[in-house]
């Protein structure tokens, strides 16, 4: 290995080839992925900004939101109907309905001036605030108007039914919010609700994307013999994207070092991460790793991940930020990408992470399938409805096949330590 090494060095003169040596040796010496996903703490989190609340759905919450108010403000009504004392009603049925006076009527948007006793009841609509002495409201299907003084009542309610107490829906100072969490339509609206007019928010980080290889042509190229269009770039822009941050593509670069070091070196200076796609594996032109190597303040975390497909990946810490050399094979990528690298965008997007057990879907094996231990294999699954049981059938197919991602309904992971799983074992689907 280190006479190999040694004569790659020596051809292209490129970095030392004792540094050359240490780093394929580092190649097999490779990380779980409990090991290498902790790594992400050697990395820093965006700086914030305040933006509109208009603009906030899909950032990430950059401070705790307490309450600084009860809310609702007042206690409210949830039907139209009239307002009334629960106990005035008790017992009231269709043979036997309770009467009661009618004393006013409840206008939007106002304080009832006026307090509703035994035997009375208020015309109240949806969302009026409750007069003192209300605490239930009846739904108006439930009556029937005598004259314009009195209705019949033909069902009782119970103290709190159809109506929200003062507080119900948040207490003031409570935590509602926590710095890191994922702003969805429903927390807007919560926000809202507050008064908030503007949100503190992590900045969106910026991910440059490179893809490498000689054989690679643009999309709207025809290949010529030998080459193959640009998958990479558009798979994991769309991965990247679906993961809050901003996809930056930056082009094919031939197997040049030179071409290939001063477009990371300007990545690096643009952007909050790169990614390099190919150029990550042992080949004879492969050069991240030699780029790595002459980046200035670049450290090496790791070469080599115990997962198929996808164990030639690099991470590097250039300054503060993350390198990935990612396999060249796109369903390599889009693996090591869904399983190593969101993490770490999702770090330093500032994001509080997620259970992605609770995301998993339990289902059958459909097939036996073999796995070879001393790695996680992740097999790409269709999944079928078969009565009342959920089956996950393997697609098979090599890692450069991108039909069968497109197959794929979502992964399921074998242990390191397991030869295969028969058909019939329950396995956990990640979805895709």
């Amino acid at each position: 290995m280190s006479q190999f090494c040694t004569r790659r060095r020596l051809s292209g003169a490129k970095p030392r080839v004792q540094n050359l040596v240490i780093q394929m040796k580092e190649f097999f010496d490779v990380k779980t992925i409990e090991q290498a996903l902790e790594y992400t703490a050697h990395f820093v989190r965006m700086g914030t900004e305040h933006i509109p609340l208009t603009e906030s759905a899909g950032r990430i919450l950059a401070e705790d939101i307490r309450s600084d108010t009860d809310l609702p403000e007042f206690a409210r009504s949830i039907m139209d109907g009239y307002a009334v004392n629960g106990a005035s009603t008790f017992g009231a049925s269709e043979g036997n309905p309770a009467y009661l006076e009618i004393i006013g009527t409840v206008a939007m948007g106002q304080l009832p001036d006026f307090s509703v006793g035994p035997g009375q009841a208020v015309r109240i609509s949806t969302g009026g605030l409750l007069p003192r002495g209300a605490d239930s409201v009846v739904m108006i299907e439930h009556t029937t108007a005598i004259d314009d003084n009195t209705i019949e009542v033909y069902r009782s309610v119970a103290p709190g039914q159809n109506m929200v107490a003062a507080g119900e829906d948040l207490k003031k100072g409570e935590q509602l919010l926590a710095d890191g969490c994922k702003i969805r339509p429903q927390e807007s609206g919560l926000l809202a609700a507050l008064g908030k007019t503007r949100v503190k928010v992590y900045k969106v980080p910026r991910i440059g994307i490179i893809s490498t290889g000689d054989e690679i042509v643009a999309v709207d190229a025809c290949p010529g013999p030998g080459q193959i269009r640009d998958i990479n770039t558009y798979t994991l822009a769309g991965l990247v994207r679906q993961t809050g941050a901003a996809a930056i593509p930056l082009g094919i670069v031939k197997d040049d070092y030179e071409s290939l070091r001063a477009k990371c070196a300007e990545a690096l200076e643009q952007y909050d991460m790169v990614i390099v796609s190919g150029g990550s594996s042992v080949g004879a032109r492969d050069y991240t790793i030699d780029i790595i190597g002459a980046l200035q303040d670049a450290q090496i975390l790791f070469h080599g991940i115990s997962i198929s497909p996808g164990k030639p990946t690099i991470l590097a810490r250039v300054g503060q930020k993350a390198f990935w050399g990612l396999p060249g094979h796109v369903v390599s990528a889009m693996i090591v990408f869904s399983q190593i690298v969101t993490p770490f965008i999702e770090y330093i997007s500032g994001s509080a992470g997620r259970d992605n057990d609770l995301f998993q879907l339990t289902a059958r094996l459909g097939r036996n399938v073999a796995s070879a231990q001393g790695r996680v294999d992740f097999v790409r699954v269709h999944l079928e409805r078969r009565g009342d049981t959920l089956w996950a059938e393997p697609v098979l197919g090599k890692s450069g096949l991108i039909s069968t991602m497109v197959k794929a309904d979502g992964l399921i992971a074998i242990g390191m330590n397991t030869e295969g799983l028969e058909k019939g074992a329950a396995v956990q689907v990640i979805p895709l």
